[in-house]
């Protein structure tokens, strides 16, 4: 966890430079939830998280089940959930606090062209940031975000 919390997110100069990339966002006060809906908004189309492919750290999810969650997780539930975000069904009962979770010191949420996943990717191995993942895809809909199984 440490390792995690004090690294900085040093890959986001150079994702800025690649032309593929066109946004970019650390993961902080408002959690993956409130980051991805705040790219949604600002591309009007909908944002989709498949809930499988998002790293979490080793044992958070047991924490988090035994009750060890943020109370800032709730109240961003509250800023934002509703009608712009949804929870497929047969999510874990952890996933909307998971989710909502305002990290302080998150990793960076990136949307890029289909065709820079792999650059993009790169940078984040050359960075050290092994566990960077693909976690989702931006369609064509209205301005929400939609987490799925």
């Amino acid at each position: 966890m440490l390792d995690t919390t004090t690294r900085l997110n040093t890959p986001g100069l150079a994702l800025a430079e690649l032309p593929g990339v066109h946004a970019l966002t650390d993961v902080t006060g408002f959690g993956l939830a409130g980051h991805a809906l705040e790219m949604a908004r600002g591309a009007g189309a909908t944002i989709a998280i498949d809930w499988a492919r998002v790293p979490l750290l080793p044992g958070v999810a047991d924490l988090a089940a035994a009750g060890f969650i943020t109370g800032a997780s709730g109240r961003n539930w509250a800023g934002y959930g509703g009608a712009d975000v949804a929870l497929a069904d047969g999510l874990p009962a952890t996933a909307q606090a998971l989710v909502t979770d305002p990290q302080t010191s998150g990793g960076l949420l990136v949307a890029c062209a289909p065709d820079s996943v792999q650059e993009v990717l790169a940078v984040f191995q050359r960075e050290g940031f092994a566990q960077a993942a693909v976690i989702g895809g931006v369609q064509a809909g209205p301005a929400r975000l939609d987490v799925r199984v």
